[in-house]
């Protein structure tokens, strides 16, 4: 089946779906490698320079892409700078070449798709409708103009146009469809045996050499990370409501003028017993069903109890277990022929057989509560809070842009921003890049922190919206500052030996496991050589049989299949450690459904992701790239 994928990734024919199954460009866009001057640049693609403030931009960007997908797991000394910077190095360069082919091919966005596109994004519109003030303020916060977000606009729907051109002209056979169905499905029988590491731990003693190889093999793992002390201002829509200073007579005249808001319908508690008219029922039949119901009516009113009647009898299974009680309900909400009747009815009253689409009702009215409008007095606190809001939100949005003007202005201090908007300058204790609780641990503040603009040139740093729908907006500065170190050998020396000592287990364990799958590859009993060695027989499991570790499902998946009834041998090693021996003894096929669309479609996704990493390797072959050499952004 790869091979067969490996195939159809060649020719013309490849060409044209590689463009037309990827979106090539991303947001902040590749327009700007088209005009970078005299900057350092850190690769040219066929001539076109790709600057190295947009792979800072880009590195920055992808740290907090990790950030925001680990959460607290996110350690940044598990992030290799140098493999991240290379890793978006390459894809803004295979951006760079995707541009390249769609302009020699000569697609075009016009101006009113372009515009429909932006008038139909919901982050614009205020109130359902398109709203240009709003527009302009996201985009200002995200650091473009109107015009660069729209010549970013037409890269992407550039892409997206190619896209649906093509949506459905990867075809796929019948065979193959077979085949991937047979392979997705199969189902596989084994067994294994585990290796614990922690049953290969010894006390031995570990000499120094061995502690000072170690030590400077992983420094990384040692590091006190950087840290640095912020001043900060906040800008809080929800802190501007509560200061919010709003008179009696402005919350009248608000009451007054939305007084419909707080009129009150007329509702009434209403209970009915249905009896059900089958479908197709004649006239007969429904005459009985008819004089079924009056019997009933007639048992109601001679003192039985409607509830239990409607327990026992009610065809609407939702309202018999209550009693018939459909609560309390407004007019126009049930079908016309109830409803008509049910808002006649006096409270207390028994109707007459009552019929609708879905049969006869008997309907009784207990409480009615009259149409009324809610007194100022009720709702004056809503109507508080629905004010100061609507104020705050206002003004959190004209503070916003002066208070981005004021940081940039003045960019080495905070004072005459905060002295001018009456914020108060706030001062945290030493914060690392590892993400934690409140705003200055959301990934686009701890971005910004350790930005070389604000670290290390000293400047405020833009107004940042961690959440744009929570109103609230901080810019920060840098007060000190301290660098990543290395902890002392002898501080971490007891920490040393048991991660030696661990290793070390985990290498005991897997070569017990290799000299025991070689013995059964020689021949030997499976239950005869484990002696004591615990195994586990989960018989025949899927791929994504649950309850076994995945390193095993993956290896039992990868051995060839059973020859002449000798099972298959491999081992695997476990995320903890431990290893394990694997046997395969079986594999059966899964079942062909000729008319799958899905599995078709899957395969349709899986032949085109592979024409695409071919292409794009193909591509970059014939390109005339040149990349500068990874610069690490400095700590200290």
């Amino acid at each position: 089946m790869l091979q067969l994928i490996r195939e159809r990734a060649q020719g013309w024919i490849a060409w044209v779906i590689v463009i037309l199954i990827t979106i090539p460009f991303a947001l902040w866009g590749i327009q700007s490698y088209l005009d970078v001057g005299g900057e350092p640049v850190a690769a040219t693609v066929n001539g076109v320079a790709i600057p190295e403030r947009d792979l800072d931009r880009g590195v920055q960007d992808a740290r907090i892409r990790l950030q925001e997908q680990l959460g607290a797991a996110y350690d940044m000394a598990d992030v290799d700078d140098r493999r991240l910077r290379a890793e978006v190095l390459d894809g803004m360069i295979h951006e760079v070449l995707l541009l390249d082919v769609t302009r020699r091919l000569g697609l075009r966005v016009s101006d009113a798709e372009i515009q429909m596109q932006i008038l139909s994004e919901p982050a614009f519109q205020k109130d359902g409708r398109f709203n240009r003030e709003t527009y302009e303020r996201v985009l200002q916060i995200q650091g473009m103009t109107p015009a660069l977000f729209e010549t970013r606009l037409r890269q992407q729907m550039t892409g997206t146009q190619l896209i649906r051109a093509v949506a459905g002209s990867e075809l796929v056979t019948h065979a193959e469809a077979a085949a991937y169905q047979r392979l997705a499905s199969q189902q596989r029988e084994l067994a294994y045996a585990r290796f614990p590491a922690a049953d290969y731990v010894t006390d031995e003693p570990i000499d120094d050499a061995a502690i000072t190889a170690y030590y400077n093999a992983n420094t990384a793992r040692f590091q006190i990370p950087e840290e640095v002390k912020l001043d900060y201002l906040i800008l809080d829509a929800s802190a501007l409501a509560a200061r919010s200073d709003i008179s009696d007579e402005e919350l009248r005249q608000r009451y007054e003028a939305e007084q419909s808001r707080f009129r009150q319908t007329e509702r009434r508690q209403i209970s009915h017993l249905l009896i059900r008219i089958p479908d197709g029922a004649d006239d007969a039949a429904i005459s009985q069903i008819l004089a079924q119901i009056n019997h009933v009516r007639e048992r109601i009113l001679a003192g039985e109890s409607f509830e239990e009647l409607a327990k026992q009898m009610s065809a609407d299974p939702g309202s018999a277990a209550k009693g018939g009680s459909l609560g309390m309900v407004e007019k126009g909400v049930m079908v016309p022929e109830f409803d008509q009747v049910a808002f006649s009815l006096p409270a207390g009253e028994l109707s007459e057989p009552v019929r609708t689409p879905f049969g006869y009702h008997l309907i009784r009215v207990s409480e009615i509560i009259p149409a009324a409008v809610q007194p100022f007095d009720q709702v004056r606190e809503q109507l508080r809070t629905e004010l100061a809001k609507q104020r705050a939100d206002a003004q959190f949005y004209e503070l916003g842009e002066r208070l981005a003007t004021l940081v940039y202005e003045s960019s080495d201090s905070l004072e005459p921003a905060a002295e001018t908007l009456g914020l108060e300058i706030q001062h945290s204790d030493w914060i690392s890049r590892q993400a934690h609780d409140g705003i200055l641990g959301q990934p686009k503040v701890l971005a910004a922190a350790f930005s070389d603009e604000v670290r290390v040139e000293g400047h405020n740093s833009d107004l940042i919206e961690p959440n744009p729908d929570a109103l609230q907006a901080i810019v920060l500065r840098v007060s000190d500052h301290h660098p990543a170190s290395t902890q002392p050998l002898d501080a971490v020396r007891d920490q040393i030996v048991t991660a030696i000592r661990t290793d070390r287990a985990k290498s005991a364990a897997a070569a017990a496991a290799n000299a025991l799958a070689t013995t059964l590859r020689e021949g030997a009993d499976w239950s005869a050589t484990l002696g004591a060695i615990t195994s586990e027989a989960p018989g025949f499991v899927s791929r994504q049989a649950s309850g076994i570790p995945a390193a095993i499902l993956d290896t039992a998946f990868k051995l060839p299949l059973p020859a002449n009834g000798v099972p298959s041998i491999g081992t695997a090693v476990l995320d903890q450690g431990d290893a394990a021996v694997v046997r395969l003894i079986a594999v059966k096929d899964g079942d062909v459904k000729p008319d799958s669309e899905n599995d078709a479609s899957v395969l349709e996704q899986l032949m085109a992701r592979q024409v695409y990493a071919e292409m794009l390797a193909d591509m970059a072959r014939r390109a005339k790239i040149e990349r500068k050499p990874i610069r690490i952004e400095e700590t200290h």
